[in-house]
């Protein structure tokens, strides 16, 4: 029996989904939305905030601070909340509204930029706004997600040595790339400690955390505008870019099963499947892919009608129809 006494503890529920029922593809989902914030960012929500304290950054008067498109925000409003501290998560309009009133639920401020920089870049345009409000109150701490080394390594020290346990026998292990929290972790951890595992890095077309072309993304999570400091390119063994429609339809797709799953999980299911596919594994092949989320804050955009025709063109719902 697990007995918390704090809703930032519950960190990891080790449940995985085998996806050969639902999909017909020999894939372990680690399911990573059964914790208080409903996502993998609890884990390093609440190891940047334990490294900020012990460093003595965080005292009785702190405000924490934090530009996110979503997951990382609810993550530390429920540790915030958690640990009776003020936090104000930094966003912009692709945050999906019920992440923001979940945000908010939690007690935490919640400032969206309306505005993309120069460039046409959010991303830059909230780092700019946070920047802005350190500067005109001490009392403002930026835990900076992009840069802080306890992002990574809450996935090196929980994520991957929890799969690492799991399976032994592990073949691919497919990992979404945002900040690279989770990707840098866990590849270099089973660089370190499993060399032979094939790590496969899952971005969104439209991302440029490897150089990819630039292009317009909908579904917060997944990729970036810029490209993220964390991630080394040289440590996964090969980068899959999956285009959004394709991960809406992945979504849909389990939601039939009744698995229903977030749009970052979308993308590496959609990824994991289409390797596993093109490969030709057989059952002695094992494959894992970590799911960030779960789907109910994305009701009102990728299970939408409206809102998936409105971003993917009606051809993208006549496809979901032929399922």
């Amino acid at each position: 029996m697990t007995v918390i006494s704090g809703a930032d503890e519950l960190l990891d529920a080790e449940v995985y989904v085998d996806l050969r029922e639902a999909l017909g593809t020999p894939l372990y989902l680690k399911c990573e939305g059964f914790n208080f914030a409903g996502s993998v960012k609890l884990r390093p929500a609440a190891q940047m905030v334990a490294a900020a304290q012990r460093e003595g950054l965080i005292g009785p008067g702190s405000v924490l601070i934090e530009s996110s498109s979503g997951n990382l925000g609810v993550a530390l409003a429920v540790v915030a909340a958690a640990k009776g501290l003020r936090f104000v998560c930094v966003t912009d309009p692709k945050c999906n509204p019920a992440t923001a009133r979940l945000i908010k639920a939690l007690g935490a401020e919640v400032v969206t930029v309306c505005r993309p920089d120069a460039t046409g870049s959010y991303l830059a345009a909230r780092k700019e706004y946070v920047r802005r409000r350190c500067a005109q109150d001490p009392a403002c701490v930026w835990l900076n997600q992009y840069e802080n080394p306890a992002n990574w390594l809450a996935h090196y020290e929980n994520t991957a040595a929890l799969i690492a346990k799991q399976f032994p026998t592990l073949d691919t292990l497919f990992i979404g790339a945002g900040t690279g929290g989770t990707l840098m972790g866990c590849a270099r951890y089973f660089r370190e400690h499993r060399p032979r595992v094939r790590l496969i890095a899952v971005d969104s077309e439209g991302s440029v955390n490897f150089a990819g072309a630039p292009g317009p993304r909908h579904i917060p999570g997944l990729g970036a505008s810029s490209p993220m400091p964390l991630i080394d390119a040289d440590l996964p063994d090969e980068v899959i870019r999956v285009p959004e429609a394709e991960a809406v339809r992945t979504c849909r797709r389990l939601a039939a099963k009744g698995l229903l799953l977030g749009g970052s999980s979308g993308t590496v299911i959609s990824a994991a499947a289409g390797w596993l596919e093109r490969h030709g594994v057989d059952r002695s092949h094992t494959a894992v892919a970590i799911a960030p989320d779960l789907g109910e804050r994305y009701i009102d955009t990728i299970y939408d009608d409206a809102w998936v025709a409105e971003h993917y063109h009606h051809t993208t719902l006549d496809s979901l129809e032929r399922q």
